[in-house]
């Protein structure tokens, strides 16, 4: 049974407490995140303990979710209903952070009150919550469909804050009253994490994809969904290669809603959306990459004078032409004694900057397009510069996003509700890549 849950910022701020038994104090919140903070590294462990108190905590939205409690309930359970109850306030909330926590602190003790009664889990499911909620949201900025500047990829969590999320993944599911329009949609999101190690030689070493195929539902009364994917998806390790038109992946894992009658023929998903998001499906592709590496690097480095290096990195974009990579961020580790830098770059929207605590020159690319090669030469100044400092230069690790593009060529054919919707219903499908890690050795 659970005595208290609090959701604290990163700087240990009180955004949320509710004490369900009065067995504990006030007290613990300090408690807890004096311990979070003493430990070294940047992941502490999930469950920790303090005299009787055990506190179990996740890291969502930049956030601490943490359920404390005196008996020995599962940990596991516990973490499940931290990641539902986060889940759930970006399902109520629109989106998951400090800022949305604190305008809409009302609501969120309303969806506490009804998912716990006495430390005691009752329910957290979306569609018997909104049953009973009656608070509505408050939404940082309104929703409007005649707005484009802040369109972007729904449902991709990046590491790029100047990534603006898509109107969905701002959007309360339950839309304030009088609110016209975007009531019927239905978005289908194919993400893929890219893993990647390429020889300083140019040759793909390791390749990695993880996948999944994510839903966020507003349709008000939610009936079958049927999602057709590639008819020529193969699953595990197939001898067939070569054909274009084939996609392959290892394995897949499905949500337990999920209906699987006709995929083995078809390749047809069946699932009765609940309202808010939800991954009905999760694959993965291991040592191969179907398509080339969206990113080559032709790197040079010499010691110039006695106390300088250049570092000369010419960038090529292998993505089609009409593609564009977003974000895309190259981060090169310098010799330690570093202490400035100067540097030219082939186009003015670039920047860098070298970071003077972790060592390293941050070259960033808002847009690269397809096809195209950007340069850049940077002149690092370093005291007492040796021939082993130079063997401190790399590896050089990239983080992009792809949108539009999946790197194993999985696609949506079809999405049908059955009965059709009544009014107009919108289905939205949408492709993004993101960098996990790409690495290039040097």
């Amino acid at each position: 049974m659970i005595s208290q849950i609090f959701i604290l910022s990163s700087k240990g701020d009180h955004l949320i407490y509710k004490d369900f038994r009065g067995e504990s104090s006030k007290d613990s919140i300090n408690v807890f995140y004096e311990m979070v903070t003493a430990l070294s590294g940047d992941q502490p462990p999930v469950v920790m303990t303090h005299k009787d108190h055990h506190f179990i905590h996740v890291r969502q939205g930049g956030l601490y979710w943490v359920a404390s409690t005196k008996t020995n309930p599962s940990p596991f359970t516990i973490i499940e209903f931290l990641n539902r109850l986060a889940a759930l306030t970006k399902d109520y909330c629109g989106s998951l952070s400090e800022k949305s926590v604190r305008m809409n602190f009302a609501l969120i003790y309303e969806l506490l009150d009804e998912m716990v009664d006495f430390g005691y889990i009752q329910t957290t499911s979306t569609d018997i919550l909104k049953n009973f909620i009656q608070t509505e949201a408050v939404s940082s900025k309104p929703f409007s469909l005649f707005d484009l500047s802040n369109v972007g990829l729904f449902g991709a969590e990046t590491q790029q804050s100047k990534v603006a999320p898509s109107v969905a993944a701002s959007r309360p599911i339950m839309s304030s009253r009088g609110e016209q329009g975007g009531q019927n949609e239905i978005f289908v999101d194919v993400i893929e994490r890219l893993s990647v190690v390429i020889g300083s030689n140019g040759v793909l070493m390791k390749a990695d994809i993880q996948g999944e195929l994510r839903i966020k539902c507003f349709l008000p009364t939610c009936s079958e969904m049927r999602i057709g994917l590639n008819e020529e998806l193969n699953i595990g390790k197939s001898q067939l290669k070569g054909y274009s038109s084939a996609v392959r992946v290892d394995e897949c894992r499905f949500h337990q809603a999920v209906k699987l009658d006709e995929f083995d023929t078809f390749r047809i998903l069946k699932v009765c959306p609940s309202q808010g998001e939800q991954t009905v499906m999760q694959y993965q592709l291991c040592d191969e990459l179907p398509c080339p590496p969206p990113f080559q690097l032709f790197p040079s480095i010499e010691k110039d004078y006695v106390n300088r290096v250049l570092i000369f990195l010419k960038l090529r974009c292998d993505l089609p032409p009409k593609s564009t990579a977003l974000n895309v961020s190259i981060t090169v580790p310098v010799p330690k004694g570093s202490v400035s830098m100067s540097q030219e770059l082939s186009s003015p929207d670039q920047t860098a900057e070298l970071k003077p605590k972790s060592k390293a020159l941050l070259w960033e690319i808002p847009r690269f397009p397809g096809g195209a090669q950007l340069s850049a030469l940077f002149k690092v100044d370093v005291p007492g510069l040796s021939s082993a400092s130079l063997l401190e230069v790399g590896p050089v690790s990239m983080s992009f996003e792809l949108p539009k593009q999946t790197c194993t060529g999985l696609q949506i054919r079809f999405l049908r509700l059955s009965p059709t919707q009544t009014g107009l219903s919108q289905r939205w499908v949408r492709y993004v890549t993101h960098s996990d890690s790409y690495t290039i050795r040097i």
